[in-house]
């Protein structure tokens, strides 16, 4: 088995990376997917965020309003980290069950947002950085996902920094480019993994 890390800044594009590896035959751990199952109405996670948080991030239906949530600890290192230590915990016990039950020569990717900001770059045997310039990721926000430029600064602030991020990187694809040269390169990085994944498990 060979596990990776797959990272990038909010707005470059590694949910489509993750989509393309995938469907190379990647067995992918969404921890942004876990986060939200954690999280779910009658979870002890949502009990702890409602303790930290009051009732005021509740929707009407008792699931977690996300957007307030977001709108409170992004503008808040303090209160960012007391969601974490509430979250991450939970979500790292959840991707090691998934984890264990993939096949023993799986590459498995870990599409970890966080992976940098949380020094978690020893847990894998390679990392994996979607990159784009700031521009780029800017502009995704506002146009794409319908963010205020306010919003979208915010949210890239809160992130580590692009040379912290290339720092970890064992591999970067650029996503700067046209889907279907980052396709190629995703094409080209599967297959060295699924050659290192064979070298793991022999």
């Amino acid at each position: 088995m060979l596990k990776v890390g797959l990272t990038g800044g909010i707005g470059a594009g590694k949910s489509e990376v993750s989509r393309l590896l995938v469907e190379q035959g990647a067995v992918l751990i969404d921890a942004d997917r876990i986060a939200r199952e954690v999280v779910a109405p009658g979870t002890a996670g949502l009990a702890a965020v409602v303790d930290a948080f009051g009732e005021g991030v509740l929707a009407e239906d008792g699931s977690l309003d996300r957007p307030k949530l977001g709108s409170i600890v992004f503008a808040d290192a303090e209160k960012l980290a007391v969601l974490n230590s509430i979250v991450h915990p939970l979500v790292g016990a959840r991707s090691h069950e998934l984890e264990e039950a993939a096949a023993e020569d799986s590459v498995v990717v870990h599409d970890v947002p966080l992976l940098a900001e949380n020094g978690l770059a020893p847990f894998y045997d390679l990392v994996i950085v979607v990159d784009a310039s700031p521009e780029t990721q800017l502009d995704r926000l506002v146009r794409l996902r319908g963010m205020t430029e306010e919003d979208a600064r915010a949210r890239m602030a809160a992130q580590a920094t692009r040379d912290k991020r290339l720092e970890i990187a064992d591999v970067v694809i650029d996503n700067d480019v046209p889907l279907e040269v980052l396709q190629r390169r995703v094409r080209d990085v599967w297959a060295e993994l699924v050659r290192r994944a064979r070298g793991a498990s022999e």
